[in-house]
């Protein structure tokens, strides 16, 4: 049974797989119409062949691993499952102490390992891919740090969680799910709080803007909007990557609108005012706050659902061996069904980022009057990062989370 179920899980895999290949490669059409050639939507107007032949190349690969790792990663915990590896984890932890916060601990850090281990190809091969296209910058030595960093900071987070939920699982046998929502309210405000100042960084250099008459403009424009902003910060990318970007973190006193310093080097002054007024148009119409409460809704949901889904598996216990919701080897499949339902859901959520980052593109053009450099602004994001003006529709709901480049563009044109 164990063999016939890994069998049929891995040629369902490489069965997607090789569909998602040829629809990417040879069915999707990422070209933009025929009565757009021409316009500023069209690329050929502002890249050259070369640059074009790369972005269709680079879109079309980094596309098939971003469809390719989410199913690996639950074919990795549904095969730690049968083949009885998470029971071999926790009866590691078993050995280890009495006292479960140290069990968590150590069930939690054979689990990482083995995830770490078994997921570094595609990490790897999504690297090199960056590198060879040009995109990173970022040597091995430096890209295997950020990943040790990532692994850490994920082994201190889910410690934490871990060892909360299977604890309120132990005393809450049926409203497990609705405690653990319920504590997560204050965790996710807290790591909101915390993410600018303690995490972020962990990987990069942050610090005041250095432009100060362009920090002048720029706090010209938030004092404008009644935003409260004493500093803009400029974080040190150009060691990693050649792309561009902007974003707001943090809440509260811990909010920051950050600059990467590739987009100072590469955009005028005027593009730069026009991303910053995007920005502040995220903080005006509070997306922030709107974000947490749209994760803590989902969140409810999802754990709702997760928890009928894993009473139902219990059914099937003896094949996943695992003895109960409450033991710790059944963590992997708490995080095979998150994973799923959190897939499931993105085309919601990335359609709600795309509104949000429609009216923050909407405010920026209305504070500018400036849609000329809006254009510009999106043409030089477009050919930096080698993206598509238009993508194929499968990549543009499960991928995007800001409008594709031909609708901002044609939205900057109409806005004249």
């Amino acid at each position: 049974m164990v063999r016939k179920w890994a069998f049929n899980a891995v040629f369902a895999y490489l069965l997607f797989g090789v569909l998602m290949y040829a629809y990417l490669f040879y069915l999707a059409d990422a070209a933009v119409p025929h009565s757009l050639k021409g316009t500023s939507v069209d690329p050929a107007t502002f890249m050259n062949q070369r640059e074009m032949m790369l972005s269709e190349e680079y879109s079309k690969i980094k596309n098939l691993l971003f469809f390719l790792s989410s199913p690996y990663e639950w074919l990795f915990y549904f095969l730690v499952l049968i083949f009885g590896v998470s029971r071999t984890f926790e009866r590691w932890a078993e050995k280890t102490s009495r006292f479960h916060i140290i069990r968590s601990a150590v069930y939690l850090f054979w689990l990482s390992l083995a995830s770490f281990i078994v997921t570094f190809p595609l990490s790897y091969l999504s690297h090199s891919v960056s590198k060879a296209y040009h995109i990173s910058t970022q040597n091995f030595h430096s890209w295997m740090k950020d990943e040790l960093i990532d692994f850490w900071v994920n082994f201190a987070l889910m410690f934490i969680v871990v060892t909360v939920l299977y604890a309120l699982m132990k005393k809450f046998k049926k409203r497990w799910w609705l405690a653990a929502w319920i504590l997560s309210i204050p965790f996710t405000i807290f790591m909101m709080f915390l993410q600018p100042v303690v995490i972020d960084p962990l990987y990069n250099d942050f610090y005041p803007l250095k432009d100060k008459q362009l920090e002048t403009k720029i706090l010209d424009m938030a004092a404008k909007a009644d935003i409260p902003a004493k500093h803009v910060y400029e974080v040190n990318m150009s060691e990693k990557t050649n792309s561009l970007n902007a974003y707001v973190t943090g809440i509260g006193s811990n909010s920051r609108i950050v600059l990467w310093d590739t987009t100072l080097k590469q955009l005028s002054d005027k593009e730069i005012l026009f991303i910053m007024a995007h920005e502040m148009g995220h903080y005006v119409e509070k997306h922030i706050y709107f974000g947490i409460a749209g994760y803590l809704l989902l969140s409810l949901v999802g754990l709702w659902i997760t928890a009928k889904w894993m009473e139902k598996c219990m059914g099937r216990k003896k094949e996943l061996k695992i003895t109960g919701i409450s033991s710790l080897s059944s963590l992997p499949l708490f995080f095979l069904l998150t994973s799923i339902l959190l897939f499931a859901a993105s085309p919601l959520t990335n359609w709600v980022s795309r509104y949000e980052e429609t009216r923050a593109d909407r405010y920026a053009m209305e504070m500018t009057h400036d849609s000329a450099s809006a254009v510009k602004t999106f043409q030089d994001l477009t050919r930096t990062g080698l993206s598509e003006v238009d993508p194929p529709w499968l990549v543009k709901i499960f991928r995007y989370g800001h409008p594709t480049m031909r609708e901002r563009i044609e939205r900057a044109e109409t806005s004249k």
